[in-house]
């Protein structure tokens, strides 16, 4: 029975461009051992995402081999901003900003009411949260991490989208499975019609 990652990636192909499907046919997965590191680091990690990196071990201007591919493979509830899927290593690297949302917006939070969406503790640090995706622009517009410390309204492993001007940390699925479910049920609109 196919899991919800292969389901993903058999839908995502269809809809990719043909130069994209020969980027990402270079892409390895993760070894055990880099997978191991990432347990070690996110202890909570969701088998989904470990699957996925499995198979493809990040598509973020990463090397395999001989050949650096930039293939945007995730979106979000905002459809024009697609996403890179990040490697293991750089998942790893991004662990070390240490930073809370009070601590980042301090008075602004209080003052913007969308900031802030619902489930969303704004005094655990960030470098708690993983984030494995960020946006076509390099992440300046926006970042999709998994968060394992949630306020009550909340749910631990729940997927949120970091969007930039105006800035607002949203929940976008209970889970990563539910994203991953998301983003088939929006029929990869994220992906430019044009190819």
């Amino acid at each position: 029975m196919d899991t919800i990652v292969d389901k993903y990636l058999k839908g995502l192909y269809e809809h990719l461009s043909e130069e994209d499907k020969t980027d990402l046919a270079s892409a390895k997965g993760a070894t055990e051992c880099q997978l191991a590191k990432l347990k070690e680091q996110f202890p909570e990690c969701p088998a989904a995402l470990l699957q996925l990196l499995g198979q493809i071990n990040g598509t973020y201007w990463q090397a395999y081999e001989d050949k650096e591919i930039a293939v945007l493979i995730l979106g979000s509830d905002v459809t024009e901003y697609p996403y890179y899927l990040k490697s293991v290593e750089q998942i790893i690297e991004a662990d070390k900003y240490r930073e809370s949302i009070r601590t980042r917006y301090e008075d602004y939070l209080d003052k913007e009411p969308g900031l802030l969406g619902k489930g969303i503790d704004p005094d655990v640090n960030m470098n708690k949260w993983l984030c494995f995706a960020d946006c076509m622009n390099n992440g300046g517009t926006s970042s999709l991490y998994i968060d394992f410390n949630p306020t009550k309204e909340g749910r631990s492993g729940q997927v949120v989208r970091f969007l930039h001007d105006p800035d607002s940390f949203k929940v976008i699925a209970v889970d990563f499975e539910s994203y991953l479910q998301l983003l088939i049920d929006k029929g990869y609109d994220f992906i430019d019609p044009a190819y």
